[in-house]
């Protein structure tokens, strides 16, 4: 780890408040990279803030934006991210398949469309930095323009949790080994 994390008695009152407020919110414990996003307590309030709306209120269940988060994290080979939400997609329904295709680079298959079509504009978004005309068209028919404005978000969102937890070298929980080569 590249950076000491401040305990709640050692932080500034920026830093506390933002801090509280995270603690406060669906997730009940304060998101690891926001522990590094504290030492700018104005982006990390609203960093935390954009991942709450993202993680808790998009029109997706958690076994579809799960999709979006693992393809990012797979893509920027995200230790920490990887060993989060791969919990977080097989607690939301996620086939265990799925999972593994997306860690092995494989193209999974999906029983729901939806769930292909997240898949694909992640991928493509990555990837090809962008969506096709075709890709987006699609994606529109089966997403509607918000899901695709969210899954833009989720991919935005967590490419920046994962730049993050890269940078500062964020360690797995103690006996974890990363799935992720």
């Amino acid at each position: 780890m590249r950076l000491k994390l401040l305990s709640p008695g050692e932080m500034s009152a920026d830093q506390k408040e933002t801090y509280d407020e995270s603690i406060a919110g669906k997730r009940g414990a304060p998101p690891a990279p926001m522990m590094a996003w504290l030492n700018s307590p104005e982006m990390a309030r609203h960093a935390t803030r954009l991942g709450g709306v993202l993680r808790f209120d998009t029109i997706f269940p958690a076994k579809l934006s799960e999709i979006a988060i693992l393809v990012t994290a797979r893509h920027r080979t995200s230790h920490y991210e990887w060993y989060a939400h791969k919990r977080l997609a097989l607690k939301g329904g996620m086939d265990p398949k799925i999972i593994d295709d997306i860690r092995d680079r494989r193209t999974p298959v999906f029983d729901d469309p939806k769930g292909k079509m997240i898949y694909d504009v992640a991928k493509s978004l990555h990837e090809g930095h962008g969506v096709s005309k075709a890709l987006y068209d699609d994606a529109v028919k089966v997403l509607t323009v918000r899901g695709v404005v969210e899954i833009i978000g989720l991919c935005g969102y967590y490419t920046m949790v994962s730049m993050t937890l890269n940078t500062f070298e964020f360690e797995l929980p103690a006996g974890e080994v990363s799935d992720l080569a």
